[in-house]
């Protein structure tokens, strides 16, 4: 197993993308990336001729899901990129030793973090959402929670209610990949299609003693979070 660290650049798709052709990834090649996130890691197999495969995450992090990617693994697999989301790491030592398993090289996606005193804050007193662990290892490049949907899209409607309430909010992933034209795969990844239903970011700058209280006033508009 290779293990090689993306140094960040002007261009994450440039670095992922050298670090892969350093490693000989080619043609007839198969990557397994996130289905849940931006399509950078995606746009950089396919620019080396590669094959993009989608796996799952793991509900709680985000991050690509080991069970999923061993499910993923075949005998064209010559790759994993791993991407911290939203802050959260991923699970480096299963990863890890999956790809040693399998003679994968593995390319770990860099982070940037800031403020874990406001996610604290907001961790504390969010109600009817479901707000993320403040843990090791957490560095809060965003701060995202979920809406819960009871039959209508209440992530959407909260969105609206905070936007006109003046606090910044914003669908972190609309649509896992495997639903994008360019990606589209006749695959089910529930926990992927499952987030982009339901995450919502919310601002860790500003106040956040306001976006704590707008949000804890919508009352009615959110059911009890899981």
């Amino acid at each position: 197993m290779l293990v090689v660290h993306v140094v960040p650049t002007a261009s994450a798709v440039m670095s992922t993308l050298r670090m892969l052709k350093a490693a000989g990834i080619g043609a007839g090649d198969e990557v397994i990336v996130s289905a849940y996130g931006d399509d950078r890691a995606a746009e950089a197999v396919l620019a080396l001729g590669a094959r993009p495969v989608l796996a799952d995450i793991d509900p709680d992090s985000y991050c690509l899901d080991a069970r999923s990617v061993a499910a993923a693994v075949t005998s064209r697999t010559a790759a994993v990129v791993l991407a911290h989301r939203f802050g959260h790491p991923p699970d480096t030592d299963a990863m890890h030793e999956l790809a040693h398993r399998h003679g994968l090289l593995v390319v770990e996606e860099p982070v940037a973090g800031q403020g874990r005193e406001q996610a604290a804050y907001l961790s504390a007193r969010l109600r009817g959402m479901r707000a993320p662990d403040v843990r090791a290892g957490h560095t809060f490049a965003s701060f995202v929670v979920r809406v819960p949907g009871n039959g209508r899209p209440d992530r959407d409607a909260v969105a609206r209610a905070l936007k006109a309430r003046g606090v910044e909010c914003w669908v972190p992933v609309p649509a896992p990949l495997h639903r994008m034209p360019a990606f589209r795969r006749d695959v089910r990844l529930p926990e992927a299609e499952l987030a982009s239903d339901e995450t919502l970011a919310l601002p860790l700058h500003g106040d956040v003693r306001r976006t704590a209280s707008a949000c804890n006033a919508l009352g009615g508009l959110l059911q009890p979070a899981y």
